[in-house]
């Protein structure tokens, strides 16, 4: 009997994870559309603003998964949209440091407050202990999605 009530409890997290996952990415796009970037664009400056300072365009490449011409690419279109600027490393001219705008920063950051209002409420119903748990999951799908976008762009798959 326990088997069982863990496999529909298994099949009912797969069945709400796919639509997690697919309204997460419709929630993106639509931010995404709001404020005229791409989607991916638009978690590569989540990802910058996580970054806490100045990374290179190689680093964008590595957080992102895309080639360095790709990355490139991306600074391009931030920096047209006005949210990251370029500099030269003065420790090293060579390098050149791609850095948030503060003031662009500072405006999406209002209207995710905007946007996010509510959020925490989600969880007041939950004590510690099992708010705990949600940040594990979170963290162990952030890195089992991590190894699987590995494994594609592997093609070991």
């Amino acid at each position: 009997m326990a088997g069982s009530a863990r496999e529909r409890l298994l099949e009912e997290l797969s069945t709400v994870s796919r639509r997690y996952m697919a309204s997460y990415a419709l929630f993106n796009q639509a931010v995404a559309d709001r404020i005229g970037l791409h989607p991916t664009d638009l978690q590569c400056l989540n990802l910058l603003t996580l970054e806490g300072g100045p990374v290179t365009t190689g680093r964008i490449a590595e957080l992102t998964g895309l080639t360095t011409g790709s990355a490139t690419r991306l600074v391009d279109r931030l920096e047209k949209a006005g949210y990251v600027v370029r500099r030269r490393d003065a420790a090293d001219r060579r390098k050149v440091l791609v850095l948030t705008v503060p003031e662009k920063i500072a405006e999406f950051g209002r209207m995710w407050e905007r946007l996010s209002g509510g959020w925490a409420a989600l969880f007041d119903d939950l004590d510690d202990a099992q708010l705990a748990v949600v940040v594990g999951h979170m963290r162990r799908t952030v890195d089992f999605s991590g190894r699987q976008i590995a494994r594609l762009r592997a093609g070991d798959v």
